[in-house]
């Protein structure tokens, strides 16, 4: 099983989501997400939000629709985007993708990252119309080109990763310690079709982009 969550965010940074429908996929809206997803010809498993985005026809709607709607208030001490990501990990999936988390508000955003921070042994993934980010523990993992997100940067989420190693980059690194806050191993590219990263201690993001 995988979770795909669609939060609110604007809806011009959210990539085509039909692209991401298998028949393993669980999709679960947040806030306007649900709007999104049902524009979309997609009927959400589930739904969670305080639903302060959607006009009172859209919610009476969904109220009427088969749609779980997990409903909360809109003061509480949980953005609705950790809400269901909280959900979702509970249920051991595969691996999350949330979508509609980037572009607006930058508070929302940088929470966001942080998110999947918070369960970096979850296989969560962030993913817009030109980034996509995940999250790593220290260990040795492959990389392969992809020609929608051809820039692969590395940021240090704890406040020092040692030992990073790239192999088969246009930068090569070997046994490199980098800080919170370094911008050594910003915008690099695979040089082969594909190639490693390693490191052996702290918390690793990996940003896949585009300028297109």
């Amino acid at each position: 099983m995988k979770i795909h969550i669609v939060a609110g965010g604007p809806e011009t940074y959210i990539p085509s989501l039909k692209d991401y429908q298998t028949e393993d996929a669980v999709w679960i809206g947040v806030d306007r997400g649900v709007i999104y997803l049902q524009q979309a010809g997609i009927i959400p498993d589930r739904a969670f939000g305080d639903f302060d985005s959607v006009t009172e026809k859209e919610l009476n709607t969904l109220n009427s629709s088969a749609v779980h709607l997990d409903l909360f208030p809109a003061e509480k001490d949980q953005t609705d985007t950790e809400i269901a990501l909280e959900w979702a990990v509970k249920m051991n999936p595969e691996a999350i993708i949330l979508f509609g988390s980037t572009g607006g508000r930058l508070d929302h955003f940088l929470a966001n990252t942080q998110l999947l921070a918070r369960y970096p042994e979850t296989e969560i993934e962030i993913i817009d119309r030109k980034n996509q980010l995940s999250v790593f523990l220290p260990g040795t993992r492959s990389v392969h080109s992809d020609s929608r997100f051809p820039y692969i940067s590395f940021l240090p989420v704890s406040p020092e990763v040692r030992d990073i190693t790239l192999e088969g980059f246009k930068y090569p690194l070997s046994g490199c310690h980098i800080k919170l806050g370094s911008t050594l191993c910003i915008s690099n590219e695979l040089i082969r079709p594909s190639g490693t990263f390693s490191f052996s201690s702290g918390i690793l993001m990996m940003v896949r982009s585009t300028d297109e």
